[in-house]
């Protein structure tokens, strides 16, 4: 007898994306299309019994850099282990394409210092088959993904391609060059891009120490990219904006982007983060985003709800004897040599007795840091420690030097052999508190973002943003308020789709994308960073996993089971904006 169904997920407690109170209900699915919520009598060729358990939509992480990964890999983890079904890449205006075969190393060394990608990995995973950005898209579209995916047009490849040195110089634009920049974001736009990525920070530089090419561009140049994205379509617009800036001067900042967004009708995001330089920042920035609102201009906050911070490890890109001569001397060496050298009591005693000489290094100054670095646990790590759970504070019990009690949780934690993480929380974490992020999540202009999933292989793991979204803001925070569980789960999944035109999916209703999650919520947890060799010429990444995804379902097609990868590959690239489903357009 014919089943009515490809899948029924039966009995789960639906998160269904709209913000609504968690429901019992069967979800079926038919053609990579949900077909049915409520009580459903058909059966479906597969079933999953979900009683007890948390159905939800995919997640939509908005902020990847998979732009090179999803080149080389079917697999886009570490976002797939957690829950993610779409991600967004080409943010920060570094990518691969458009690119002119002299320049390859050019955007690969860029992509190196702003990504923390290693030079090598990308040289050799690359395949360059493209030229312009319609090639890249249509060199991604031949390969098939455990995720869909969704590329912007990077500012700093398009301005590169177009006016070659002087774009690396950051010299401005001329009329000639801004024309010609638009003309390609018209043609992305129409080719398939969500949209377009900038940076004007002085935080990313290529590996050679050089600002991103895009830091100064001007505003004509910004609003003539933006103008070309508002001729695609025929003229009726297409693609998103995506913008990281310093905020040096917050209003003129903002008062620029609020007139592109004006003048191109593209709507636009940009990041928002507490920085220890100005940790009331944020609140203006805010406040800015709802007078915006207010005169009808669609501008949202990418915000991240974990402190963004930096790991230090033996494996790692540093630690905090990295500038020391001694460990200079071994630092070559395979990591089980290393560590050998590092338990003999001769050389330790030599390593500890020395300065760095570096006075940037990890616990230096300008004020010694290790009241702000902790030992990452082994399970469960916490992300939002207090000052009381320290390496200074750890030395001061035990009175120790903070560097022999760092030298030892680098040995020894990780399950030993010298794999050990100290985490540095940088932003969001000013007053050593998250509740500046829980205020953010609060406002009606704000989405979870800025995992950087695919990105910062040697010093960041965030891409296991949306499980800490889960667990931490919806059922363990014990330093302060929660969030419903429902308000999460509708922010990053129905918010993040809208903010970037995907409104075919993010929502647990008839006719939309059958990307779902099927969670043991109680059992939810992440596992500790790790490192992994996988990358091409074995290069070296931090993964971090998690426990308690039952299902994870791209297109109706179960990707993963209990965190494990099935043979199914249903995601694909997506080609632009998507609408809602006929029945549900008006939602």
């Amino acid at each position: 007898m014919e089943k009515a169904y490809d899948l029924v997920i039966r009995g789960g407690s639906v998160v269904d994306g709209k913000g609504s109170a968690p429901f019992e209900a069967d979800v079926a699915v038919k053609d990579g299309v949900i077909a049915a919520v409520g009580k459903i009598a058909g059966a479906g060729i597969e079933e999953i019994e979900a009683r007890g358990k948390m159905v939800s939509p995919g997640f939509v992480d908005i902020h990847t850099h998979y732009d090179g990964q999803a080149t080389w890999d079917e697999r886009m983890q570490p976002s797939s282990w957690h829950g993610v079904t779409t991600v967004v890449m080409g943010n920060c205006g570094v990518g691969f394409a458009p690119c002119k075969p002299g320049d390859h190393d050019r955007l690969i060394r860029l992509m190196e210092g702003v990504e923390d990608i290693p030079f090598p990995v990308l040289a050799e995973g690359l395949p360059w088959n493209w030229e312009s950005y319609p090639d890249y898209l249509d060199s991604l579209a031949t390969r098939h993904f455990d995720v869909d995916v969704c590329s912007q047009l990077p500012h700093a490849a398009l301005r590169v391609f177009v006016m070659g040195e002087r774009g690396v110089n950051r010299e401005p634009a001329t009329e000639s060059d801004i024309h010609a920049m638009a003309a390609i974001a018209k043609r992305a736009m129409d080719a398939g891009a969500i949209g377009f990525g900038t940076s004007r920070t002085l935080n990313h530089r290529s590996s050679d120490g050089s600002p991103i090419a895009t830091l100064t561009a001007g505003e004509d140049e910004l609003t003539g990219i933006a103008m070309g994205m508002a001729a695609a379509g025929n003229g009726a617009g297409k693609g998103v904006l995506q913008v990281v800036s310093d905020f040096n001067d917050p209003q003129a900042e903002f008062d620029m982007l609020q007139r592109i967004v004006a003048k191109s009708e593209r709507p636009l995001s940009f990041s928002l983060l507490q920085s220890p330089r100005d940790p009331e920042q944020w609140r203006d920035m805010l406040a800015r985003l709802s007078a915006a609102k207010a005169v009808g201009l669609q501008m949202r906050a990418q915000v991240a709800t974990r402190p963004v911070g930096v790991l230090f490890g033996l494996e790692l890109t540093v630690n905090p004897f990295s500038s020391h001569p001694s460990y200079r001397e071994i630092k070559s060496l395979p990591l089980a040599e290393r560590v050998a050298r590092l338990r003999d009591p001769g050389f330790r005693s030599r390593l500890l007795s020395e300065e760095a000489d570096n006075a940037r290094s990890p616990g230096l100054s300008p004020a010694r840091a290790w009241d702000r670095i902790y030992p990452m646990g082994d399970d469960n790590p916490d992300y939002e420690p207090t000052p009381d759970h320290s390496i200074a504070a750890i030395a001061a019990e035990r009175g120790l030097d903070p560097y022999s009690v760092a030298l030892d949780h680098m040995l020894d934690g990780g399950e030993g052999h010298g794999r050990g993480m100290l985490y540095l929380p940088l932003l969001n974490y000013a007053q050593n508190s998250l509740d500046p992020a829980y205020q953010m999540l609060q406002h009606d202009c704000v989405v979870p973002g800025l995992s950087d999933g695919g990105a910062h292989v040697g010093m960041i793991c965030d891409g296991s943003f949306p499980t800490t979204n889960i667990i931490h803001w919806t059922r363990d925070r014990t330093r302060g308020s929660k969030l419903p569980v429902e308000m999460m789960i509708k922010a990053q999944c129905r918010e993040t789709a809208k903010t970037v035109g995907l409104f075919d999916r993010g929502l647990i209703a008839r006719g939309y994308r059958a990307d779902l999650n099927v969670i043991d919520y109680p059992r939810l947890k992440l596992k500790a960073p790790s490192v992994a060799y996988d990358l091409p010429t074995g290069g070296r990444r931090l993964i971090q996993r998690a426990e308690g995804y039952t299902a994870t379902i791209v297109a109706g097609q179960v990707t993963y089971r209990d965190g494990e990868p099935t043979d199914a590959l249903p995601g694909r690239l997506v080609r632009g904006a998507q609408s809602a489903p006929m029945a549900m357009a008006a939602e």
